[in-house]
């Protein structure tokens, strides 16, 4: 399907800045007769259809978008902001991006620095803090969105991490695992919390008996992934099978079992990243596409700034359990052979939905479902 031509395609075709045809659009004066002529035949032939969201977010105390994330070199979180900047670019906003480093204080500085420094028109963060209290008079004017870890008080852009956690767990589980390793418990993050949850769900629905020594944990914001991979392989009863709970784990994980030569180990990871469907195995993983999460947060800031009325919500979108070969890897108990089979595309995904309906800000996806969805919908307040 064709994508709507947007602002970026009206100033091309005229030969002029997306300044000057936003100008046009909004009927400014400050334009020669000659280059507003250009820009409407532009528009006209194009059949371009101005956003009235992003020109109401244009228009209030600023025109850029901030955005506020743990850290750039962070491969979700690069890749959010690339959508983001994508959408907001071809709307003709520009957006202003700071890291948190998931230190609280720094968090408020950022904050404030954007909305009350750079008056910008909104603001799409990955909360740190439990609360941001400081945030309070600037939300008349300035909409905020919390991204990939939800906050009360603020419309939340979420994946189900319970659900589609145990999704991943269950695929082990009945594929003969019982001594499935939880690689990296980081305390700091109440994603990795709802994971575990999902984790410590499958395992007592099966019957099996929780194991601390089978969870491997971040100190200090640090992991010795080969370290780790060792010791959880070297136990008196080892590690069948792993769930890395983040990206970054699974790649550190990926990494040490290729140096230990340990390939046969099945491994699904909750996050995609580079590469997994080229190694051999293929890394089976819990799709979390940051680009459909960035693109439903834009969507919803600007529709904030449409409409503002209403409850704060949560908004879930969708995940894939993407089955690539490492998750398929069988167990002891399946009675078959521990090798892994040709990857496979069969994907599961979850509904893309708020507390009632789906709305056009939040993207649906779809694909070919051979599990159970982790979670078709939240209802208002929940947390999953």
């Amino acid at each position: 399907m064709n994508r709507r031509p947007g602002i970026k395609d009206v100033a091309a075709s005229a030969g002029v800045s997306i300044k000057t045809v936003s100008r046009v659009v909004n009927a400014e004066e400050a334009v020669h007769p000659e280059t507003r002529a250009r820009v409407l035949h532009a528009i006209q032939q194009l059949g371009y259809v101005p956003n009235t969201a992003a020109r109401s977010l244009k228009s209030g105390t600023g025109g850029a978008i901030g955005v506020v994330i743990d850290s750039l070199a962070d491969p979700f979180f690069a890749a959010l902001v690339s959508a983001i900047e994508t959408r907001a670019l071809n709307e003709g906003l520009s957006v202003l991006v700071a890291s948190s480093s998931l230190d609280p204080d720094r968090e408020r500085e950022q904050l404030l620095s954007l909305v009350a420094g750079h008056q910008v028109a909104g603001v799409i963060f990955a909360p740190v803090a439990s609360e941001h209290p400081y945030l309070a008079p600037y939300r008349t004017t300035t909409p905020v969105v919390a991204v990939d870890r939800s906050r009360a008080g603020y419309d939340s852009v979420v994946v189900d991490d319970r659900g589609a956690a145990a999704l991943a767990v269950q695929q082990l589980v009945d594929l003969g695992h019982e001594r499935i390793a939880f690689f990296d418990r980081d305390e700091r993050f109440s994603t990795i919390h709802r994971r575990l949850s999902g984790y410590l769900d499958v395992l007592q629905g099966a019957g099996i008996e929780f194991d601390p020594e089978l969870v491997s944990s971040t100190v200090d914001g640090d992991l010795d992934y080969l370290g780790e991979a060792r010791r959880l392989l070297g136990l008196a009863n080892p590690a069948t099978a792993f769930f890395a709970s983040n990206a970054k784990a699974a790649i550190g994980l990926t990494t040490a079992l290729h140096r230990i030569h340990r390939q046969d180990t099945a491994m699904i990871a909750f996050g995609d990243f580079s590469f997994a469907d080229v190694l051999r195995p293929g890394v089976s993983c819990i799709d979390q596409d940051p680009f459909l999460i960035g693109n439903a947060a834009i969507e919803r800031l600007l529709a904030l700034r449409e409409e503002s009325s209403g409850e704060p919500r949560e908004w879930i979108v969708p995940t894939a359990l993407l089955q690539r070969g490492s998750g398929e890897i069988t167990g002891p108990l399946a009675g078959g052979s521990a090798t892994a089979p040709a990857p496979a595309s069969a994907a599961s995904t979850s509904a893309a939905v708020p507390a009632a309906s789906t709305p056009a800000a939040v993207p649906a996806a779809s694909a070919a479902s051979t599990h159970p969805a982790p979670s078709a919908r939240l209802a208002e307040g929940d947390v999953a």
